[in-house]
């Protein structure tokens, strides 16, 4: 019998941990607005274990306590530099809700607890980096990084705001998956070179100095080597047309092919943001994803109230591949992993699954074999010197690109191998499917429903009118009942009653009131009651987030209805669950005023009774108690909302999911 391998060594988190590895300090410390997850979902654990495999010590300074440099100064002087991120997830995001009201639980702390990181973390991160070692350099990354890496629309402040670049007085920004980028800044600090000597690199911004020339910087480009000049923050904040032309000027520079180097003024200084990075090769993809992982949380998190919400859900899941070419407006994916597909080789994935099977506590179950996307694996341009030159924001909208490789047949022999692998009982399939990819690919959708569904498919239709649909860069209506026909009767042949259950938007830019109305008759139509509200939160720097600050589409600068106030995003999210007791009023009343009462009745076409159900009466007489005692109606309440939900001695019971 072959010895067991050794497990790998914890990640360095503490003094006494970098004592007990003989270390008298590490070269890099990543601070990080997450727990510690030594697993490959989660960014932390991928850019130590990464380092660590290129040579370099590294600590990682988790949730540390930011009101005073204490935690920094703790783990010693850095040997090279600090590297500062949010997490895995937008800080703003993460803390509030579409209503702007404080979340109760955070997925990535332990226990799932709240405040264990500020707002907007980077500043603050790289704030006290500076007050414990004003000499260090501190690089920036993660996805809140990337999405404020020039001036944006900040919805919980209701403005423009510089780049994180200014607040932060970050030494250099790395946007997109950084994983080639800190091994190369690495490196060559590790060389004798400055920080400064780094702004060459692909994939990464930083700000110029009052008197430093932009001509000076030399940087690496595949295109044609020219500089973009974006509108100056202050234009932008003070002009939305200007605004709309910032945000096409900067989506249309994402292929790292062909994307010149952007420049934005800000008073008298200047943001820098180079190419972005170059796509990884299958061969270092595999290689980020084969490293020691223990794939568990930080043994520092060993009490029983510590378990790791986010890492519950995603223990068992295995990444085949990231990015998207899906150009979704309101979605960030393409913004931070790029457009391009990478996807894993097979025997990578199957060497993973193989590994997490031998696990004495694994149950038989892979939760999920995805990405961004679960259908994307291996799709890309079929003819690169397209590819090259290509600006389109969506390789899939208004219609698939004739040019796309949308062959399912290597995603198919992997879910075929992985599954059929000693101890794997079932593999699911929980990441979101591209329905206009899948529709008609029948041999798919039987295997599909056949072995790697549950009874439950999740899908992301978003909306029902053509209108909102076309706003989103989303497929027609008719692709998700083509979708929803083939899943139907592939299910059939397998001998399973299984369902879709779609996901739906309220509030997007180009939703009023009239399409959501549209929107609940065709859920009416079909059956369907969404248990849970998808409400629009404009994240920054997507294209639907220009939409909703500046009532304009910035590829056609044709007018787009947006919904911005909170009284009346509350009537969409009531007409998205219509059944509801508690929404009768708020439904009656906006049919009512749209001159929809041949919806009120008892037909079978009727969204709600013309009777007042006795549930209505009562739900609304519970809110009434709930509101007069939580002091929800108080002077100033609306107002602290819009301010984003900030209010001295919130009470508990303000707070929601």
């Amino acid at each position: 019998m072959s010895p067991k391998p050794a497990e790998p060594a914890e990640l360095v988190t503490s003094a006494a941990e970098l004592r007990a590895a003989g270390w008298d300090r590490p070269d890099i410390v990543l601070v990080s607005g997450d727990a510690v997850v030594d697993h490959p979902s989660f960014a932390a654990a991928i850019l130590a274990r990464w380092l660590q495999a290129h040579g370099f010590r590294v600590a990682v300074l988790s949730q540390p306590d930011w009101r005073s440099a204490d935690a920094w100064r703790e783990l010693g002087r850095p040997r090279l530099f600090y590297g500062v991120s949010a997490g895995n997830m937008d800080s703003m995001i993460n803390h509030y809700t579409a209503n702007r009201k404080r979340r109760n639980a955070d997925a990535y702390s332990p226990g799932g607890r709240i405040g264990l990181r500020p707002d907007r973390p980077t500043a603050v991160y790289a704030q006290r980096c500076r007050e414990a070692f004003n000499d260090v350099p501190v690089v920036g990354g993660g996805v809140e990084a990337s999405l404020r890496r020039i001036a944006h629309f900040d919805y919980w402040s209701e403005k423009v705001v510089p780049s994180v670049l200014v607040p932060s007085k970050l030494d250099l920004l790395v946007f997109g998956m950084g994983e080639a980028a800190i091994v190369e800044i690495a490196q060559r600090l590790d060389t004798g070179e400055s920080v400064a000597d780094l702004r060459d690199m692909r994939g990464v911004a930083y700000l110029l100095g009052r008197r430093e020339s932009l001509a000076a910087h030399r940087f690496d480009t595949a295109g044609d080597g020219a500089t973009v000049a974006l509108p100056a923050f202050e234009e932008v904040r003070d002009d939305k047309l200007a605004f709309a032309r910032m945000t096409r000027d900067f989506h249309e520079e994402t292929n790292p092919l062909n994307a010149r180097r952007l420049v934005q003024a800000h008073g008298d200084r200047q943001v820098v943001v180079n190419p972005p990075g170059l796509v990884l090769s299958v061969e270092a993809l595999d290689a980020l994803h084969e490293l020691p992982y223990t794939r568990r949380p930080h043994s520092r998190y060993r009490d029983e109230g510590d378990a790791i919400p986010a890492w519950q859900t995603i223990k068992d899941s295995v990444q085949i591949m990231r990015g998207c070419f899906g150009g979704c407006t309101f979605c960030s994916i393409t913004m931070h992993q790029g457009r391009a597909i990478q996807s894993r080789s097979p025997a990578s994935v199957v060497r993973e699954v193989k590994e997490i099977a031998s696990r004495p506590d694994f149950k038989g179950h892979i939760s999920d074999l995805g990405g961004p996307t679960a259908n994307m694996y291996q799709m890309r341009c079929s003819v690169p010197k397209v590819e090259a030159i290509c600006r389109r924001p969506s390789c899939v909208h208004p219609k698939v690109c004739r040019l796309l490789g949308t062959d399912h047949g290597p995603l198919l022999e992997l879910m075929r191998e992985t599954r059929a692998l000693p101890g794997v009982k079932k593999v699911h399939i929980a990441s979101g499917i591209r329905m206009d990819l899948a529709a008609g690919e029948d041999e798919y959708l039987d295997d599909l429903a056949r072995h790697h569904v549950g009874g439950h498919l999740k899908v992301a239709p978003e909306h029902a009118s053509e209108k909102v649909l076309s706003a989103m860069k989303k497929p027609p209506t008719a692709t998700f009942e083509r979708f929803a026909e083939g899943f139907a009767k592939a299910s059939k042949r397998a001998g399973k009653e299984q369902y879709l259950v779609p996901y739906f938007i309220a509030s997007h830019p180009g939703s009023d009131v009239p399409e959501m109305i549209e929107l609940a008759v065709f859920l009416k139509q079909r059956g369907y009651r969404p248990r849970q509200v998808q409400d629009f939160i404009p994240a920054p720097m997507d294209v639907a987030t220009c939409m909703y600050h500046t009532g304009l589409d910035p590829y056609t600068m044709k007018p787009v209805k947006t919904v911005t106030r909170l009284r009346d995003r509350e009537v969409q999210r009531a007409l998205l669950q219509f059944f509801a007791p508690e929404n009768y009023f708020t439904v009656r009343k906006a049919l009512e005023e749209e001159g929809r009462e041949d919806l009120i009745g008892d037909g079978p076409s009727c969204l709600i009774p013309s009777q007042v159900p006795r549930q209505a009466l009562a739900a609304r007489r519970d809110r009434a108690t709930h509101e007069a005692t939580s002091g929800r109606q108080a002077p100033g309440y609306r107002k602290a909302a819009r301010e984003g939900g900030r209010r001295k001695r919130r009470p508990p019971s303000k707070r929601d999911d």
